[in-house]
């Protein structure tokens, strides 16, 4: 192995390394503080004991560690070339004629697999992990939140149907009798109206039921009063089944967060809500996210390296790597504007997401040539 090599795989070890540590430092005290504050929340609710609240923060740790990744690696980072920096190290390789870039080849690969490792291996159990803390907050903490505080208490769904004229569409709105994650065999909704609509959105139906059973892939309704177009009088009907592809999962994965839908799940369940009438902007710019995520890893390892590989010898190290901490802060910034005005539909959906990543790559190789350079 060449030295050029093994220098380089060194650095990758020491890199490595040091993000780990401040990622498991950062998930740590962070999830602290979440904990903190769901006792806080939990301090009026006798039914929501220290073993439920501890499970709670327990669940969201693999989530809160994706959102730090970025930062871990950033600080990481910086922590590892400011250490081979201080020992000369840096200034040993170069005199030996191995470029920046040569020796940055070892941390800007593991800051790639790192992130591909996240989306594809972490996202999945992250959110899984994450769904299940939000239905025990959602039965324990919140006060008449999940499904039940939209539009006053009332669920409105939309869906293909074909029953009355081919690319007819049906919307459905009633009040969940049976919360979200409960009980999964079925769902029930009462108060139940359904507009039966034409592909031109012309009305062609309205079915009017006390209660509604999805079960089966069907609507089942019941003691059903059925307004026709056309008509003067209403017609009764002990039931009426209405084809459905909805089932509990999906409406739930519907009006919960994209965070709790992995990066496998999300292309097909964004074509999913497509086909049933939902938005799926939210959906798109999270998967838009997550396969940014190992670009914005290498970003901040560049970041992280121009910032901190200056000799300390020559002075302004501490302000280099404080420069570095707020670039760190400005892209998240950044990140939460873009995002905003993406789930907004403002921006592109690939623009809002890819934006943060394209602007730390260019900063940090801004750096580097000029460091390079000089």
């Amino acid at each position: 192995m060449t030295p050029a090599y093994t220098f380089t795989f060194y650095i990758a070890r020491r890199f490595l390394a040091a993000a780990l540590i401040l990622l498991v430092a950062l998930t740590l005290l962070v999830s602290l503080f979440d904990f903190v504050e769901l006792l806080r929340r939990a301090a009026g609710r006798p039914e929501a004991h220290f073993g439920i609240v501890a499970t709670i923060a327990a669940l969201r740790m693999p989530f809160i560690a994706m959102q730090l990744l970025p930062f871990a690696i950033l600080l990481g980072g910086m922590l590892a070339f400011w250490r081979l920096a201080r020992g000369s190290e840096l200034i040993v390789a170069r005199a030996a004629g191995i470029s920046a870039f040569a020796f940055l080849a070892g941390p800007t690969a593991v800051a790639l697999l790192t992130g591909i490792t996240a989306i594809t291996a972490i996202s999945p159990l992250s959110s899984a992990m994450l769904a299940r803390a939000e239905r025990l907050d959602a039965s324990f903490l919140r006060a008449g939140g999940g499904v039940t505080a939209l539009a006053g208490g009332r669920l409105w769904l939309r869906q293909s149907d074909a029953g009355i004229e081919p690319g007819g569409v049906a919307i459905l709105t009633g009040r969940p009798a049976r919360l979200l994650g409960t009980d999964r065999a079925d769902f029930v909704m009462t108060e139940v109206t359904v507009w039966r609509l034409s592909r031109q959105d012309q009305p062609l139906q309205r079915l009017e039921a006390p209660r509604a059973r999805l079960m089966g892939g069907n609507w089942q309704l019941e003691e059903v009063t059925q307004f026709q177009m056309g008509r003067p009088l209403p017609s009764q009907h002990p039931s009426i089944t209405l084809p459905t592809i909805l089932t509990p999962d999906r409406i739930e994965d519907s009006v919960a967060s994209p965070d709790t839908l992995s990066f496998w799940a999300l292309p097909g369940f964004i074509e999913l809500l497509e086909q049933s009438g939902f938005s799926a902007l939210r959906h798109r710019l999270q998967l838009h996210s997550l396969l940014s995520t190992p670009f914005l890893a290498v970003a901040m390892a560049l970041l992280a390296a121009g910032f901190s590989m200056r000799h300390s010898r020559q002075g302004g190290a501490a302000a280099a790597i404080a420069t570095g901490v707020a670039a760190g802060f400005a892209l998240y910034v950044l990140d939460r504007v873009t995002g905003e005005f993406g789930e907004a539909g403002s921006l592109p959906v690939w623009l809002a997401a890819w934006a943060p990543t394209a602007t730390g790559l260019l900063l940090a190789l801004a750096l580097l040539l000029h460091l390079e350079e000089g």
